[in-house]
């Protein structure tokens, strides 16, 4: 290697390390209940509402569960669009953060976003189970692992956190709008006929109207996405096994 590459790799490397420290910090346990809320507060204004994604040819699921005080974080990655399973990952990890409602995400993206770290390749999109913008302040799990990551991101949940809508038509891909206060927080859709609905929202870069598509081309046969069911078992076994 000549003497510019080299002088040129370490210029390249200084830049870039305020970016690294500064996403370093935004993915530290916050010390209190009050700057949890102040991050959440910060980070919220990064969110991006519309499509900011290319073609989609790698879709993962990602989902948490407890056993005792440890969090089992899976991720699985598919193939777009037949749903294959082609890469997948597995954390487990000591809780980091209290128990407080609206402030879930501190529990569970630190984890969810170390098996990101863990696949070869970034996906092109990620479902998360549980909310995005549908947070009492606009900023859940959904929207945390989605703006640290900086990846298209839906949230999907199996129950409503707040809102409120009216039943969307029992028929599959009926769907109504979730709102709060006057504005549309998410989309309360049906992904099967006379099933329960679920409830999606936007994490990052997916607008709410594309969620929804996107969303219905992953629950071909089931209420739940493919993926997601996938991250599902594979954070179970391991927290049975």
């Amino acid at each position: 290697m000549s003497s510019n590459a080299k002088l040129n790799r370490k210029r390249g490397r200084a830049a870039n390390a305020p970016k690294k420290e500064a996403a370093a910090r935004k993915r530290r346990t916050p010390q209190s209940f009050a700057q949890a809320r102040r991050l959440q507060e910060q980070l919220r204004g990064q969110v991006v509402t519309h499509d900011r994604l290319g073609s989609v040819r790698r879709v993962a699921g990602a989902d948490a569960h407890y056993v005792a005080d440890q969090l089992c974080a899976a991720v699985v990655v598919m193939s777009f669009p037949d749903l294959a399973v082609v890469e997948s990952a597995l954390v487990h990890q000591p809780i980091p953060f209290p128990y407080v409602p609206g402030l879930l995400s501190f529990r569970e993206a630190p984890a969810i976003l170390s098996a990101l770290d863990r696949l070869s390749e970034k996906p092109d999109l990620l479902l998360v189970d549980g909310q995005g913008l549908a947070h009492p302040r606009r900023f859940g799990l959904a929207c945390h692992v989605g703006v640290l990551s900086d990846t298209p991101t839906i949230g999907v949940a199996k129950s409503r956190l707040l809102g409120t809508y009216q039943e969307p038509a029992l028929k599959r891909g009926a769907w109504s709008p979730l709102a709060d206060r006057g504005e549309t927080i998410g989309a309360v859709l049906r992904t099967r006929t006379t099933v329960r609905p679920l409830f999606v929202s936007i994490g990052h870069r997916v607008s709410l109207r594309t969620a929804i598509e996107l969303v219905l081309r992953c629950s071909p046969h089931f209420r739940l996405p493919e993926p997601l069911r996938a991250a599902d078992r594979l954070s179970r076994q391991r927290s049975t096994g």
